[in-house]
This record gives structure tokens, C-alpha cells and sequence, in this order.
């Protein structure tokens, strides 16, 4: 992947994109993806939405979410400290001794998460949020009430690496590699003639309620759609693969297979993979796709769905890990696949 693309993923993910403060990022995803596109759009979600061709009659929807896991203060105490909660599926175990930012409707900032010392009886095994705290070397409450407030939002500040020229390295590459994919399809597809319209979105809210997939969608009732997403690797120790399967980075990407996927849509993924020689991996989704497929399936008169994710290692902590080629491949799938329709498929599985 060229350095310029790789400049760019690394920009969305040094952006902070909590669940429900999405502005940022999606101002920077916006400019980046308007030059390649017929128009941009926005919505009282928060969605920014890419439009390309669509004066036609079959419409797909591309949708990676692009807001992250977080921290939400809900405490100051009268010492200065300030205590947290979850704003999406955050694991308290992976943020002792982190270094971590508070942002203030003014300022950001700093602060770390404390640690018990080893010397006075050291970190509990089991614990949950409410038993973290922020320093933020604040003397007292009214020193730091003077920048933050109650529902402010916390991000570790965790800068991505890139690893032997092969893996990305980050917080919350769930999901601003997805965001990026969708940006980058849209990208990829500006010089080519296609025949079907499609919306690439930058989605809000997912880590949290879905609602921005929900808003995408009701409001311009595609065709069919794809969740862009990320999905749990498996090929790292520790993990039961006859648990949780055998997914690896290198991979490929991943379709899901399940009640809610539609398999029409599955076989085109398929059968352009087969085309350009690229691998997949499959997971399980028998009742629901924990995803933004879930909300938009059930728009409107109903939306057939599938789900592509990449790869991830380390879900939901500061480290998470993706591997470039993978972000390269699904890329490449998803270009040549909206190439090849003619906006004449049937979607319906009862359809010859």
C-alpha cells in the first residue's frame, strides 16, 4: 500500500472518535474522500455519506464505522481524581497504568490511570471500571473542574506503529480500518464506469447503539449493503480455535455465514475473490452479526446485508493489530466486485 494511504489510515487513527464525538475524525474522512466522489452528504447522526452514480436504478451501501471505544468521566472526587465509566465495550483490565486523555468541551487533557503498587497489595484479579481513576496531577476538584466536566469523553493516548512493514498497531482500529476501506473504495472506484450507485458512509455510533447505521440506511433505503467491519483473529496464544475458529492476520478478509447474511451477496464477494486470486476466511453469525448489518437489514422494507471484516487482534484494548495486506485485499475485493455488477442481480435466495 502506498505510503500516502498509509499516512492517511494513520491519521484517522491518531484522531480521537469516541462514541457520540465523531466530528473530527469525520471532517478529515469527508475532505480526504470529496475529490473522488459525486457528492457529500451529512445527517443528524453524524454520518458523512459519499455518493457516486446515483442516477441509476440499484444501490449499495458500503458502511464502516469510524468512532472508538471510550472512557465517559461520571465522578471528581474532592482530591482531583476523576472516575470513569464504559462508553462502548472497553476492558478496564486493559487500561491499568495507561496514559490516557480527557476531552474537555476546551481543553484536553493528559492524565494516566493509577496503579495500586505491587508493595500495597498490587492489582486486583478481578475488577471493574468503577474501581479505576484518572491522575491528572490536578491538586484538588476545582483545579480540574476548571477543564473537564461530568459526560466528557477519555481516549488513551496511544499512538499507532507500523510492525516489520506488515501490521498496524493501534487503538481503536475498530473500526477506523473499516472507515478507511470504505474511503478508500470510493477512491478506487472514481475512475472506473460502474453501473450501480453506490454510498460509501462513514458511520457513527456503533460502538454504542448502532444509530448511525440505522440513520444511513432508513434514510437512503439502498438495495443491499455491507457492514465493513473488523472481526476477532485467533492465530495469537491463548485463544481456544476450537472455540472461537481459526482466523488469521495474512488471511484474508472475512465474510460472515449466518441467519442474516444474504448468501447472493456472499457468492458475489466469493466468486470476485476467486477472480483475483484472493483468499477468505469465514466466522459464524447464526442469529445476529453484532454489527451495523444488524441495524440496516432492518430498514424500511428490509435491506439484504452481508458483513466483510479484517482480522484483528487484541479487540477493544490499546494495541490492537491488522495487517496491511489484509486492509489491501479487502480493498481490492470490495473495487472489483461493485465493478462487476450490472444492477441487474437478484438478491432473492429463492431466485435461479
Amino acid at each position: 500500500m502506498e505510503k500516502e494511504r498509509i499516512t492517511f489510515l494513520q491519521e484517522l487513527l491518531h484522531t480521537p472518535s469516541p462514541s457520540s464525538m465523531e466530528m473530527e475524525i469525520q471532517k478529515k474522512w469527508m475532505k480526504y474522500v470529496e475529490p473522488f466522489v459525486d457528492e457529500i452528504r451529512t445527517d443528524h447522526a453524524g454520518n458523512v455519506i459519499a455518493v457516486r452514480n446515483e442516477d441509476v436504478d440499484f444501490h449499495l451501501l458500503l458502511a464502516g464505522h469510524c468512532d472508538e471505544i471510550a472512557f465517559v468521566v461520571n465522578r471528581i472526587d474532592e482530591n482531583g481524581f476523576v472516575f470513569v465509566d464504559k462508553m462502548g465495550g472497553i476492558n478496564p483490565k486493559a487500561a491499568i497504568g495507561m496514559k490516557v486523555e480527557i476531552i474537555g468541551e476546551v481543553n484536553h487533557v493528559p492524565g494516566v490511570i493509577g496503579v495500586n503498587a505491587q508493595h500495597h497489595g498490587g492489582i486486583k484479579g478481578d475488577f471493574d471500571v468503577d474501581e479505576l481513576f484518572i491522575d491528572c496531577g490536578a491538586m484538588d476538584k476545582s483545579e480540574i473542574e476548571a477543564d473537564i466536566q461530568i459526560g466528557d469523553l477519555v481516549v488513551y493516548r496511544r499512538q499507532s506503529e507500523i510492525l516489520k512493514n506488515r501490521y498496524v498497531s493501534g487503538r481503536g482500529l475498530d473500526n477506523r480500518t473499516g472507515a478507511f476501506i470504505v474511503a478508500e473504495v470510493m477512491r478506487r472506484l472514481a475512475d472506473k464506469d460502474i453501473n450501480i450507485g453506490v454510498y460509501g458512509v462513514s458511520t457513527v455510533n456503533e460502538e454504542t447503539n448502532m444509530g448511525g447505521a440505522y440513520f444511513a440506511a432508513a434514510g437512503l433505503e439502498p438495495d443491499a449493503a455491507l457492514a465493513i467491519d473488523v472481526t476477532f483473529a485467533t492465530d495469537y496464544p491463548s485463544v481456544d480455535k476450537r472455540k472461537h475458529g481459526d482466523i488469521r492476520l495474512d488471511g484474508g478478509p472475512v465474510l460472515a455465514k449466518g441467519a442474516p447474511i444474504n448468501r447472493k451477496l456472499n457468492q458475489l464477494l466469493e466468486k470476485n475473490a476467486k477472480t483475483l486470486d484472493i483468499d477468505v476466511q469465514y466466522e459464524l453469525t447464526p442469529r445476529h452479526t453484532g454489527t451495523d448489518a444488524d441495524k440496516m437489514r432492518l430498514t424500511g422494507k428490509g435491506v439484504p446485508i452481508s458483513l466483510v471484516s479484517l482480522p484483528l487482534r487484541y479487540m477493544h484494548s490499546p494495541v490492537e493489530m491488522a495487517s496491511i495486506k489484509d486492509i489491501e485485499e479487502e480493498i481490492s475485493l470490495l473495487v472489483e466486485m461493485i465493478a462487476n455488477m450490472t444492477g441487474k442481480e437478484s438478491l432473492n435466495p429463492l431466485d435461479n
